[in-house]
């Protein structure tokens, strides 16, 4: 079970049947008559039993009975892993960046001790291609054509805009021969979906 489940939850000991999501900073709960929104932040604490996520927050007492997951979710609660973590980051791996970075992120790179190379340099392990409007769709083909093997291809951007949606970017990727295989919240404004070429293409 990934991070989105039907439960029923016991909100405040009334029961109503939705849909959880677990995000990276929040949970979301939308029933038919409800609809919540606990930020991790304002948790006073987490537990699982019985099958169910148990959560004591500013705003009240919260159980969702999402089974297996229980667990999973308040170790993702009380543990979240960083984004270069969720990014699949760690020392070593040869990462390029292209278009304009967030400062952040650039400083997290650096201290995930990942090594840092020019766009298009031999033995690349990642590429960050940050987007803004749909006019750089232009720029997820050109950096498609530099995926090779196993590489992978992350295609950073906002969330919400006109200007470029998640259908621009995978209609983008997908002409350009590659497969969307992830997709992660990379901050508040932005979404980072990874696109890699397909196995039997390699």
């Amino acid at each position: 079970m990934g991070n989105e489940a039907k439960c029923v939850a016991r909100i405040d000991g009334k029961k109503a049947e939705g849909k959880a999501l677990l995000e990276t900073g929040e949970l979301i709960f939308r029933g038919a008559e409800c609809r919540v929104k606990i930020v991790f932040a304002d948790i006073r604490s987490v537990t699982a039993a019985d099958g169910e996520l148990r959560i004591k927050s500013k705003d009240g007492a919260f159980a969702f009975a999402v089974g297996a997951a229980a667990e999973k979710w308040r170790d993702k609660i009380l543990y979240p892993k960083t984004r270069v973590e969720k990014l699949g980051v760690k020392a070593g791996l040869r990462v390029a960046v292209v278009g304009d970075v967030e400062k952040d992120f650039a400083k997290e790179l650096r201290q995930s001790k990942a090594k840092i190379v020019a766009d298009g340099a031999a033995g690349t392990e990642a590429v960050f291609l940050f987007v803004e409007r749909n006019g750089d769709a232009g720029n997820i083909a050109k950096a498609a054509r530099k995926i090779k093997g196993a590489m992978g291809l992350w295609v950073v951007y906002p969330k919400g805009k006109k200007e470029i949606t998640e259908g621009d970017v995978l209609g983008a990727g997908r002409k350009a021969g590659l497969k969307d295989v992830k997709v992660v919240g990379f901050s508040a404004t932005h979404t980072a979906l990874k696109f890699v070429v397909p196995v039997e293409k390699r």
